[in-house]
């Protein structure tokens, strides 16, 4: 057992396929390497302390919105064999939570990473996801397990649900800026939104639904093929069918009309919707920097950049 250990994940976004994914369509998520999740573990003698930027104090006292990771830690703990063994655990995170950026997989990757690092035991890649997913499963209910594939990898990541879940090739130049409207994202709510107008609407959404889909694999074909003008349609005809869908925001819509204006040659909500995260795509670094600029001019409340090629 170590006397100090880490465990890292990273943020995620969905490039396209949001929703649709719901209804058995294919998605693709990027991981988003600069965004960080750590974990540190020092060994104590008998406590078990937490400190993260929800709850600090007690483990066996963690608050509610902790729960995830108390049952999370409790099974690694028993499966170990050390239910006592005393921890510190400090968690710190550059990713904002309730945004669509896969704040609590992160958490959870890097957790389990940290305590497989603890006690010195070797960890597969498909022993991470189970274990990471015990939590999801906890806050969630029924996770799709696209959020924990995505903090856990390095490249773009395919993903249809209980179905398909690897990694697809990326040759796509470009930037990737992302924007935070400031506003919680409501997955809940957006879903319910989505499949209450299924009820209703029937075969008009269902068409949205499908052609979601269809945007999907475009964007895959264009990724693969360095193709920025089919990668841009796709991803702009997705975001008209996400806001036939019910699933947009004035505050959303706002930062996508200041992409479009100033270089962005797509431009489109990220996550579940009615809040969260826009994404734009720019053909040059400088162009994207200049958009991040102009987002955070516009009330975007944090922005990033990215390539939209893998760096590592």
């Amino acid at each position: 057992m170590k006397n100090l250990a880490t465990g890292t994940s990273h943020a995620k976004i969905i490039l396209i396929g949001e929703h649709g994914v719901v209804y058995g369509q294919p998605a693709i998520a990027l991981p988003i390497s600069t965004i960080q999740m750590q974990a540190v573990i020092h060994q104590q003698t008998t406590a078990q302390t937490v400190k993260s930027r929800y709850f600090n104090g007690d483990f066996n006292t963690m608050s509610a919105n902790l729960g995830g990771i108390q049952a999370l830690i409790k099974t690694l703990l028993a499966r170990f064999n050390a239910p006592d063994q005393g921890f510190d655990i400090h968690i710190t995170s550059d990713i904002p939570s309730e945004r669509g950026m896969g704040s609590s997989a992160a958490a959870a990757v890097a957790v389990t990473r940290a305590f497989y690092d603890f006690f010195e035991q070797p960890l597969t890649h498909e022993v991470l996801l189970k274990t990471a997913n015990i939590a999801e499963s906890y806050t969630h209910g029924q996770p799709s397990g696209l959020d924990v594939a995505t903090a856990s990898a390095k490249a773009p990541v395919w993903f249809i649900k209980g179905r398909e879940n690897y990694t697809i090739p990326v040759k796509s130049p470009g930037y990737l800026v992302i924007a935070d409207t400031g506003i919680k994202s409501q997955t809940k709510v957006a879903v319910a939104t989505v499949r209450n107008l299924l009820m209703v609407e029937g075969e008009t959404i269902q068409t949205r639904i499908d052609d979601l889909g269809r945007l999907t694999r475009q964007t895959r074909s264009a990724l693969a093929n360095g193709d920025l003008t089919n990668l841009a349609t796709a991803l702009n005809h997705a975001q008209d069918d996400l806001r036939s869908l019910g699933v947009s925001h004035p505050a959303l819509e706002q930062l996508l009309a200041v992409a479009r204006q100033n270089g962005a040659i797509a431009a489109k909500l990220t996550g579940s919707g009615q809040g969260g995260c826009m994404i734009a795509v720019a053909p040059e670094e400088s162009i994207a920097n200049t958009l991040s600029q102009k987002l955070s001019a516009a009330g975007a409340t944090a922005t990033w950049v990215e390539p939209l090629l893998p760096t590592d």
